[in-house]
Order: structure tokens, then sequence, then C-alpha cells
């Protein structure tokens, strides 16, 4: 019998086991920290800055382009091919003035190199209108095709400034309107002295002490920069004291005398009140008016004289 050998299959070669890699650690400047560390999201924060970025370079091109007058050339052109289209300025409608000269507002308006309606500058031709006295308040706009409407509001007229021998028409705040001449002058209060007209507001506050002397007032003198004289209808005048405060009292204490004793209109020339303590009035002398005229001024000083005394007891 015969013995079978059996042959054994060799095992492969055992592989060396290695060691597993170790990973390195990857560093993370500081920059990426501050990035990660954002509330958004890298690729947004990539496109701010990419938008930032071509904002950028388009504000610099605008700034080159009009550095180098090809914004103006530009514009130049677009007007240019407007006006050759039809809108050009050809009217000017004006609203809201009743006392202003129309044909002023019209050379003002009008007064443009170029009649195209896209290139009328409405805020230099609103500068040129406010350089007008009558003018307190304009604004100008297009109304296409061929229209610029400029609504005004007007200054009220409200005294009569004589100064240097030229009679001027003045707003309540001063503001010269016009020349006027003594034919065509209204029947306004009239100032006269230098800087009258910048006081105007000034005795506007002090009639208002006196309502009923207002309608009787003809005009106001600014005397050494200082102080007031008024002038009546009936020509007497009445001087009043430095100080706002002390000019107001004066007036209206004239009020009320006039009103108790009918001063004005009985031939007394003048009323002086510049001292708080002392009531001065000036009689004309004899001959300059009619003896009755004279007996009635007296009448008044005696009238002034006994209401003094009565106060005063």
């Amino acid at each position: 019998m015969s013995s079978t050998r059996i042959k054994r299959a060799k095992a492969p070669p055992r592989r060396p086991v290695r060691a597993p890699k170790k990973r390195r650690k990857v560093q993370t400047s500081r920059l990426n920290a501050v990035i990660n560390a954002l509330p958004i999201s890298p690729q947004r924060l990539q496109k701010v800055a990419n938008w930032t970025i071509g904002l950028s370079l388009c504000a610099v091109a605008a700034i080159g382009a009009h550095a180098t007058g090809v914004t103006a050339k530009i514009h130049e052109e677009w007007a240019q091919v407007v006006g050759r289209a039809g809108f050009q300025v050809k009217k000017v409608e004006v609203v809201g003035a009743d006392r202003i000269d129309r044909l002023k507002v019209y050379d003002i308006a009008l007064a443009q190199k170029d009649r195209s309606m896209a290139a009328v500058d409405l805020e230099n031709v609103r500068g040129d209108l406010m350089k007008y006295g009558w003018i307190k308040d304009a604004r100008v706009s297009r109304r296409l095709p061929d229209t610029l409407v400029v609504d005004i509001v007007e200054r009220t007229p409200a005294a009569i400034w004589q100064h240097n021998n030229r009679l001027s028409l003045i707003d309540e705040k001063g503001v010269v309107l016009e020349p006027v001449t003594v034919a065509t002058m209204p029947d306004l209060p009239l100032v006269i002295g230098p800087r009258a007209n910048q006081r105007s507001q000034d005795l506007g506050r002090l009639l208002a002490e006196a309502s009923s002397l207002k309608e009787l007032l003809a005009g106001a003198t600014w005397v050494g920069n200082r102080r007031w004289d008024l002038r009546f209808r009936s020509g007497e005048t009445l001087s009043l004291p430095e100080g706002e405060a002390e000019a107001k009292a004066a007036l209206a204490k004239f009020a009320h005398m006039d009103g108790a004793n009918r001063l004005l209109g009985r031939g007394i020339l003048r009323f002086d009140m510049r001292d708080p303590d002392r009531f001065v009035l000036r009689l004309p002398h004899e001959g300059q008016v009619a003896p009755a005229k004279l007996d009635d001024a007296r009448d008044a000083v005696d009238a002034v004289a006994a209401a003094s005394s009565a106060e005063k007891g």
C-alpha cells in the first residue's frame, strides 16, 4: 500500500505592520481666523469685496472723466440732442407777481446761454431771481416741451426810506425794493436816517404798543443811531428816549395822554419825552400861527400840567 504525501501550501510572507501616519496640523493665519469669526460666509464676503472693488473702479473712472471734461462734454451733447428735438425754452410763465416788474423776471429767466430744456440750470435761475429786491422767495420748474414756470413770493412794501436825498421803498425787514420819487411814492410812513431801514422792524414793534397812533404817523427819524423821532400827520414831532423798553413806555404814556386831552392837532410843535421824569412841550412863537391856534396849544399845555400834577398827587 502506497502512501500519499500531501504537500502543504506555503503561507504568504507577512508584511510588516506600519504605524499610522500622524496628520499634520494645518496652521491657520490670523487673517483666516478673523474671516472665520465674521457672521457671514467667506463666499459672501468675497462677493462683497468684488462689488467694492468694482464700485471703486467706477468711481475712479467717473472722477477721471469729470476731471478731463468728458462728463461735461457728454452732458453738453445730450443737451444739444434734446434741444434739436424741440425741447427748448420759448416761454416763461410767472405766477404770484402782482407788484413786481414781469419783464425783469422774463429777462432773468431767459438769460441762458443755452435754451435747451436739459441745459437750463434751475438753481442758477433761482439764485439770479433772489438778487431782485422784490422777490422774497422763488421756485423755478420745467414744463415740457418749452416752458419755464417761475413761482414768486413777493415782498410787501411797509415804508419809504430817505437817505442821502434818495427815496427807496422797503419792506418790514428793511430790504430795499426799488427807488421811488416824490411824485410816485405811496402813502406809507417815511423813515429817515442812516440805517433807519434796518430798524424798521423795531419801529413796527414800537408802534404796536400804541395802535391808536399808528394811523396818525407820517414818518420817523432814526436819530444818532440810538433813538426815534416820530412825526405825525398833524405836524407835531414826538421825541422818544433811547432803549426799546423806555421808548415803548413813553409812547404808551403819550397815547394815553392824547386820548384823554387830545394833544395832537392843537398847534404844539414838539413833544419831548427823552427824559422820563419830564414831559416838555414846545409851542410856536406868536405870529407863527393864528392866535386861536396858539390859545388852543396853551390850553393843551395846561391840561397836561394838570394831569401830571394829579398823577403825582
